[in-house]
């Protein structure tokens, strides 16, 4: 193609290309024609000159982000057929006009074959974050896409990269409106509200993805003691009020997070004194604890980016189940998460089964657990599911 550099990828190398995985190493490249910056939108083709895909490159690990496994430069017209498909979806699974739920993820990366591209959808406001050079510059067509596609169920437009944009580049991010304004918003999830504040909020604001595992929550709360650790904003504190919990505790680290965890109670429980949060260390909290809980929730932040920090983070998830194994209560319930990308579902598990041997208790898996349907994984791209969950029954 005229004007685009070549990415030539080594014998052997292109494989996994051709079954349609969207991620091209920097190891697989034999070598690339052309001038090229990061960002800048490449053709890769195998050692023997077959057309491969069109992606964004980008200096690191991940060479080239496949967006396109056809020969097409991509237009206004292809970035808006890519909204409108991933709309469609949302739609056909009940989240676009739902009275209950009115946030959910509307762009999940390459689960919607945009890789790099996150947006989530906040009653009106949708909410970018770009993780790739290539997406952040296309942002203006990203804009014109939303504002075509969603019409008059969209308010506002603000993205959130400044800390997502590879720190590598020489762009500098700033979290900004790109189309209308809107000061922090209220959500609801499952008929729950929930106040949304996507400038000082982690991720885009909220925990989108956990929205139906707090839901199963609510169906195990019924007369129990309820321990929600690593809370954030207190959602599955809100769902295990809702399914009739006697007691819940909610704590996190950071006390901006219990004040607004404590916000979100008062708006939805204003007359129950069941709830108490605690602005304390995770690992400090769960020393002695001993008999007190007989459901417990550990969704901790992710404790590995990177591979090479990923044995000391299942160490953490290993010291962390087992503190919660030795002290919940014969016959609990114990939720416990991983949402870093780095750790599979089979280190997890492994990580949670030596927690339980270390404990000495009688463990049976009840659920295991992943992301919600508005977060959907490319099956050529199993990386895609990131988060891991079990929910355990505890003699």
């Amino acid at each position: 193609m005229e004007n685009i550099a070549s990415v030539i990828l080594k014998s052997g190398k292109d494989q996994s290309v051709k079954r349609f995985h969207p991620w091209v190493f920097s190891g697989a490249i034999k070598k690339i024609t052309g001038s090229v910056n990061e960002g800048d939108i490449v053709s890769v083709y195998s050692n023997k000159d077959e057309f491969l895909g069109l992606g964004h490159y980008q200096v690191g690990s991940i060479a080239v982000r496949i967006f396109s496994f056809e020969e097409k430069i991509p237009d206004q017209a292809f970035w808006k057929e890519k909204i409108k498909r991933a709309i469609e979806i949302r739609k056909n699974i009940g989240l676009i006009n739902n009275i209950e739920t009115n946030t959910f993820r509307l762009v999940n990366a390459e689960g919607d074959g945009m890789p790099g591209m996150i947006i989530d959808f906040y009653n009106g406001v949708a909410v970018t974050q770009m993780h790739s050079i290539g997406m952040y510059k296309i942002k203006d067509q990203i804009v014109e896409a939303l504002k075509e596609s969603l019409g008059d169920l969209l308010v506002a437009i603000y993205d959130k990269s400044s800390k997502t944009i590879p720190y590598k580049s020489d762009i500098i991010a700033e979290d900004k409106f790109l189309w209308g304004k809107s000061a922090p918003v209220e959500v609801l999830e499952y008929g729950l509200k929930f106040n949304v504040d996507w400038e000082q909020g982690q991720k885009t604001g909220f925990f989108i993805d956990q929205r139906e595992n707090r839901r199963l929550v609510q169906e195990y709360s019924k007369g129990r003691d309820v321990l929600n650790m690593f809370c954030y904003t207190g959602g599955f504190s809100f769902f295990a009020l809702k399914g009739g919990a006697r007691m819940v505790h909610s704590v996190d680290s950071s006390a901006k997070a219990i004040d607004l965890t404590n916000e979100n109670i008062r708006l939805n429980f204003p007359e129950k004194d069941q709830h108490e949060a605690f602005a304390a260390d995770g690992f400090e909290f769960l020393k002695d604890i001993k008999g007190k809980y007989d459901l417990i929730i550990l969704d901790p932040p992710a404790f590995a980016k990177h591979r090479d920090t990923l044995s000391r983070a299942l160490q953490g998830y290993k010291r962390i189940n087992t503190r919660a194994f030795e002290q919940i209560r014969p016959g609990g319930i114990l939720f416990t998460f991983s949402c870093s990308q780095v750790v599979t579902k089979e280190k997890f598990r492994e990580a949670v089964f030596s927690a339980a041997a270390i404990s000495g208790r009688k463990v049976r898996i009840l659920h295991q657990l992943t992301q919600p349907a508005d977060h959907p994984v490319d099956i050529y791209h199993p990386e895609g599911e990131y988060l891991k969950g079990l929910v355990l029954y505890v003699e």
